[in-house]
């Protein structure tokens, strides 16, 4: 099966069908000798799925926007030493959260790890298969701006972002929001309300969040659509940024 006639080789490039064609060249024939069709057949679609999976899976993460690509939630530093909820890790690497469309808060001082922590998240959904995103607050409020000045600019803007399966934002409440973006918050948040997962990193604790986002009833409106089905993991004191540049 591996010798196969240059017009089938052409057949199956045209049909999208590159891994099979791939898995066909890289099958050893010594290794399968004497088996019958369905065997080889089985090994090939076999081998041909894993590099599809692969691919899939790597052209997610590549597309999520990651600060940190290199993030992984098994390989979280200092743990212990940080007061982090090792077991609350553990859970969140399931993805279990994003089915029953859970929110999740990175929470903690600066430079310690809230924005690796969100990377880490949307890059183990990635390998879950999810579609993921991560952008800054100051970079999201950049692209609404931007967004008002073409023609169904936001629509196309809040279908996008509400689109996400896990979005990331990090820097949260940096900066106060003016109205015109607590009101892009709100319908932003209210689509992805219930169907979605939003990822917040921040340095602020939720006691706060309501005077940053304006104290009226845009920050009504848009905490109760974060806090009530919400995972918050506090990220400590301790800077990461300081441990690694120490480390290297």
């Amino acid at each position: 099966m591996s010798t196969l006639d240059m017009e089938t080789k052409r057949k199956l490039r045209d049909m999208g069908a590159t891994t099979i064609l791939d898995a066909i060249a890289s099958q050893d024939d010594a290794l399968v000798m004497g088996m019958g069709f369905e065997q080889r057949m089985s090994l090939i679609v076999d081998e041909a799925y894993s590099s599809f999976s692969h691919n899939k899976v790597e052209g997610l993460i590549r597309r999520a926007g990651l600060r940190y690509p290199e993030a992984d939630l098994r390989r979280i530093d200092m743990v212990e030493q940080r007061g982090l909820n090792h077991e609350l890790l553990v859970s969140l690497a399931t993805c279990g959260f994003i089915e029953r469309h859970q929110n999740v808060v990175f929470q903690g001082f600066t430079g310690s790890g809230k924005s690796y922590l969100g990377c880490a998240l949307a890059k183990q959904a990635c390998q879950h298969r999810y579609r993921a995103h991560y952008i800054r607050m100051p970079d999201l409020e950049e692209a609404w701006v931007n967004a008002q000045d073409r023609p169904q600019g936001t629509v196309k803007f809040l279908k996008k972002y509400a689109a996400f399966t896990v979005l990331v934002i990090d820097e949260w409440l940096l900066d106060h929001p003016d109205e015109n973006m607590r009101r892009m918050l709100l319908e932003l948040l209210e689509r992805r309300y219930d169907c979605t997962t939003t990822v917040f990193c921040t340095q602020y604790a939720k006691k706060d969040w309501h005077q940053r986002l304006g104290s009226g009833v845009h920050a009504d409106a848009i905490m109760d659509r974060i806090v009530h089905n919400t995972i918050w993991v506090d990220t400590g004191t301790h800077n990461m940024r300081e441990h690694t540049s120490m480390n290297q």
